[in-house]
């Protein structure tokens, strides 16, 4: 191969386009074609080794190889792993690079080693060695199973803390972010847990729980200066300290949620609530926390404290946004639509009411019930939000086999055209 043009160039230019490189077939590649570039591996910050690197590598030990790259890399700072490996070697590879790196993420979801894992009942202690990176900043583990508290000693350092796709112990999960103690960013995403979980970080500012499985899960997150907070699939909620809190996202796919406990949200300006069952409390409770709240999604089903679902009970119209001055848009599924369109939600009405901040508007509609007031009710938000753009009226799973739903339909295509241009029918 000709690299006469590559060799011309001062070797601190040569150094500095080759560390460029993080992809270990890339790595390998260059390695091979002359001494001077190979003599650049040292230098490279990164190495990542993606799912397939040795699928095409014949009889090539991945182990040996991706010890062989760590090894030469002297100054390496990001390590991602995503091919199997065998977690054996990992305690050596992390102690050779231990002073230099700040980002690991691994995936550990090799069959091999879960199986001797839970053979020898040491559930994570295989990553019990991501304690001898001091000055790790960022850490993201995908795939693995933690049954007991890592021993990782205190990760002062780390900022950032991902685990996607695990089995968790509520103690084990409390155990590790315990270990971490400055983290600034937690994401937790499709990980099966049930029980408690006690989170207390004083810098964190942005927070993704999604812990997936049929078992009951409480939360209690100690947070002052938390920005974003993103949970799914808790039943009891209890945010210590939103003062800071700007946005935040509430979801339950299975089950029900029956309480949420917070202070006060002065700053709040994105609330989203979603699942198939709330308690009316924990509802209610938030809308009255979120009097600043400046986007708004209602998409919760049913209302009931346990198993029986039961309908929102009734909303009054100028209350509510008498209560959300700031409303600018406004995502408002069947169920809390249904409640603002009650035979009584509509008698406070007079000139003087105006929806001044209300930009834009999406209800879903599932039902022909009550199909007067709901023409009322969106009437009324037309009529009385003057900075109102945008109205856009989804109809879903709503059955036709009834006269009574193609009455409605019709009424509501009636009512887009009569306000083309700011009503929409999707």
């Amino acid at each position: 191969m000709e690299c006469d043009g590559m060799d011309a160039l001062p070797d601190g230019v040569v150094q500095s386009i080759l560390s460029q490189l993080s992809n270990a077939r890339d790595v390998a590649a260059c390695s091979g074609v002359s001494h001077c570039w190979r003599d650049c591996v040292p230098f490279l910050p990164a190495l990542y080794f993606p799912r397939s690197a040795f699928d095409a590598a014949g009889g090539v030990c991945a182990d040996d190889a991706i010890g062989r790259m760590i090894e030469a890399a002297a100054r390496l700072e990001e390590l991602v792993i995503y091919c199997p490996f065998s977690s054996a070697r990992l305690p050596r590879w992390l102690a050779m690079r231990s002073a230099s790196l700040r980002v690991l993420e691994l995936r550990v979801d090799s069959a091999a080693d879960k199986a001797a894992a839970a053979a020898s009942g040491t559930g994570s202690g295989h990553l019990d060695c991501i304690g001898i990176v001091s000055n790790l900043e960022e850490l993201r583990l995908w795939g693995l199973t933690m049954t007991r508290a890592p021993s990782w000693g205190q990760l002062e350092r780390l900022r950032v803390l991902e685990i996607v796709g695990a089995h968790l112990e509520d103690l084990a999960v409390s155990g590790a972010v315990y270990a971490c103690p400055n983290l600034t960013d937690l994401a937790l995403l499709g990980c099966e847990c049930s029980g408690s979980v006690n989170f207390a970080l004083p810098l964190l500012e942005r927070c993704r729980l999604d812990f997936v499985g049929s078992g009951s899960c409480a939360l209690t997150l100690a947070t002052p200066r938390v920005e974003s907070v993103e949970v799914q699939g808790f039943n009891w909620i209890s945010l210590q300290g939103g003062d800071c809190l700007k946005r935040l996202t509430i979801a339950k796919n299975t089950g029900s949620v029956y309480t949420v406990g917070i202070l006060r949200l002065p700053v709040l300006e994105q609330l989203s609530l979603r699942g198939v069952q709330w308690s009316w409390g924990a509802v209610s409770y938030l809308l009255q926390c979120a009097t600043e709240v400046k986007h708004l999604v209602m998409k919760v089903e049913f209302c009931g404290d346990f198993e029986t679902l039961q309908p929102f009970p009734e909303v009054d119209l100028v209350e509510f946004f008498n209560t959300h001055p700031k409303l600018r848009k406004f995502e408002i599924h069947g169920a809390m639509f249904a409640a603002l369109c009650q035979k009584n939600s509509l008698k406070n009405l007079d000139s003087r009411f105006s929806i001044s901040s209300l930009e834009e508007v999406l209800i879903t509609v599932r039902s022909p019930l009550n199909a007067e007031q709901k023409l009322n009710t969106l009437e009324s938000l037309i009529s009385y939000s003057p900075r109102l753009q945008r109205m856009v009226i989804r109809i879903s799973q709503m059955k036709n086999c009834h006269e009574a739903a193609d009455e409605f339909f019709e009424e509501i295509c009636k009512f887009a055209h009569m306000n083309n241009g700011r009503v929409r029918i999707e």
